[in-house]
């Protein structure tokens, strides 16, 4: 019995719970990378990484090859870049509406600079 699509998706976005795995996807973004360049750019211990990287392989987000003594890892599909791109336009969406409702919270109106006006508080802007 397979399971449910809801299901396989839920293992998907616990795939994507983390920030290193996040990271990794965000950095192999732009090409294909050893796993020396991303311990450079990821400040975590190699076994960390190598964890990480094994469970992005098993979920099928990144593929590895070997050159010579180097593993390479790579997106899989393309489609990850776009899900991290939808990612940060969500994430984009709601911190303005935070910033939004903040404003409100003060009992200010956001001027097009992002100042307070109305009310004098500690917080004179609200940042975006």
């Amino acid at each position: 019995m397979s399971k449910p699509l809801y299901q396989a998706k839920a293992e998907l976005f616990r795939t994507l719970g983390h920030p290193v795995r996040i990271r990794v996807l965000e950095l192999l973004q732009d090409g294909p990378l050893p796993v020396r360049d991303l311990l450079a750019e990821i400040d975590v211990e190699a076994s960390n990484l190598s964890q990480q990287l094994s469970v992005l392989r098993r979920a099928g987000m990144v593929t590895s090859t070997r050159e010579g003594s180097l593993v390479v890892y790579a997106l899989s599909t393309p489609d990850a870049a776009a899900l991290l791109a939808v990612g940060r336009r969500l994430l984009g969406a709601v911190l303005t509406d935070r910033d939004e409702l903040l404003v409100q919270l003060l009992g200010g109106v956001a001027a097009p600079t992002g100042e307070l006006v109305g009310r004098s508080h500690a917080t004179s802007s609200v940042r975006r």
